[in-house]
């Protein structure tokens, strides 16, 4: 019966190749598209494959480290929302879009 369990449970493996299709994805959408929310969204797709990773190696290993880094890096990524929504809301007002390529023109 053991040996069945441990089939069924994920293994290191799975959580990293989870990780990295998810950083992957967000790095093929971040390069791929100019609308400021999808290159935001994608940002966090990144972050959140390192998360996994982090978490994964951290549980692996048997200590905790990995997962109290996990919780400042989320805090980080909140805060970086925060930002990054209050510049898209200011751009969007300025200029109508949200494409990339209008912060070249709003410098002061």
């Amino acid at each position: 019966m053991s040996s069945l369990l441990a089939l069924s449970s994920p293994m290191l493996s799975h959580y990293l190749l989870t990780g990295a299709v998810l950083f992957v994805l967000g790095m093929i959408g971040f390069v791929s598209r100019r609308n400021l929310i999808v290159m935001f969204l994608c940002t966090e797709m990144m972050f959140q494959g390192v998360v996994v990773t982090l978490v994964a190696f951290s549980a692996f290993h048997g200590n905790y480290t990995g997962q109290t880094f996990v919780i400042f890096v989320l805090t980080i990524a909140a805060a970086e929302a925060a930002l990054a929504l209050g510049l898209v809301v200011l751009l969007f007002r300025r200029k109508q879009t949200l494409d990339a390529s209008a912060w070249s023109s709003m410098r002061g």
